[in-house]
Formats: C-alpha cells, structure tokens, sequence
C-alpha cells in the first residue's frame, strides 16, 4: 500500500461566493506577506485592500491569528497532496527509506519557510496553531510496516519519529537572534540530521 489511509473529515459545504471570497482573501493576505510580512497583515487592511467588507474577513477567519492558520491549512493540503499523488521520493514510488528522507526533508522545509506564518497564528496562551491536516503520524507508521525491520514495536517509534518533525521546536530553535543559528541554517541542519537518523534506521547510506 503506497497511499496512507489519511482522515480528513468530510470536507465543509461552502457556497460559491464564500469561496469565492476565501480564495480572494488568501490570496491577497500572501501578497501582502510577501511585501510586508507579517506586521502588514491586519484584518482591516486586509479587507480593504482585497474589496471586501470587513465583517467578511471577520466570519472567513474570526481573528487576525486565523488568517494565518487559513494560510498554513492551504499550504498544508498542498504538501499532503505531494505526498500521496506526487513524484518520487516524495511521492508513491521510492522505497520506505527514500521515501522517509524525503518526508522528513520537506516537511522540516515547509515549518522553516513558514515560521513568521507559524508565529503570527499563536493564539494567546495557546501556542503554535495546530494543522488539522497533519499526515506525519500516519504516514511514517505506513512506512515503517512496508519496511519491515523486524522493530518489537515499529508503531511506537513512528510516534517517537513523528515528534521529532513537529512544528514547535522549529519555532524554538528559532524564537530570538540569540536562539541558535538562523531558521534557514537550523532547518537544515534539522534536515540533515533527520536523514542521517533514518539512514542508520535502515542502516544504509543513501548520501
């Protein structure tokens, strides 16, 4: 089995012009990321700048943090569908050790490159947004089984594994200028150091 079994839910209803507006919306808060950061990216200039009402922005995402949890979502569903309909070794066709280096590789790319996203979507006293279409648990147990490694407990250490790719140490490694290395270099590293971790699971060198 190439493709893991992912629950998603049953996708929400959603009326043509509310789509219409979602889409508008996102696409518009990317510009304005991408010209201004974060700090640009207010409710009220968003709505202004995208024509829409601001009682709109206000139902599409509740606070400004939604905005960027919408963001994150969005990018979230286009990584997942890398993952199960993409090319190799990303996608179905590589063996379970290509195919985890190179899960573990992009997914710690996607948290580097969406760091000041991540941070503008903390809610107070609730930390990083969650993303509610996360594949990793999932995935990397699929991978495990396929590769048969003869693990007492190959469930458990796709738990373990899964921990190691998640968002918040990204975001701590990150936090401040005097934190570490910048996120670019620490994303990388993380990159690295998850592939050497899985060559020595499988005990290969795939370098």
């Amino acid at each position: 089995m190439d493709r893991p079994v992912v629950p998603l839910g049953k996708p929400r209803a959603e009326r043509a012009d509310a789509k219409r507006n979602r889409l508008r919306l996102l696409a518009v808060a990317r510009e304005m990321l991408a010209e201004g950061g974060p700090e640009s990216v207010t409710m009220d200039a968003l709505a202004e700048r995208a024509g829409l009402g601001k009682g709109t922005v206000f139902r599409r995402f509740g606070t400004r943090a939604g905005i960027f949890k919408a963001l994150i979502e969005e990018e979230a569903h286009r990584f997942q569908e890398a993952v199960l309909s993409g090319p190799p070794p990303l996608g179905p066709g590589a063996g379970p050790a290509e195919r985890l280096i190179a899960y573990g590789r992009v997914r710690t790319g996607f948290l580097i490159d969406n760091l000041d996203v991540f941070r503008a979507g903390m809610e107070r006293g609730l930390g990083a947004p969650t993303v509610e279409v996360d594949m990793t648990l999932v995935h990397l147990r699929m991978l495990l089984r396929r590769a048969d490694l003869g693990m007492r407990d190959p469930d458990s250490l796709a738990v373990q594994l899964a921990a190691a790719l998640e968002g918040p140490l990204l975001l701590y490694m990150s936090s401040s200028p005097d934190a570490g290395p910048p996120a670019a270099e620490a994303g990388l590293r993380l990159a690295d150091a998850w592939q050497d971790l899985v060559e020595r699971l499988f005990r290969v060198d795939l370098k």
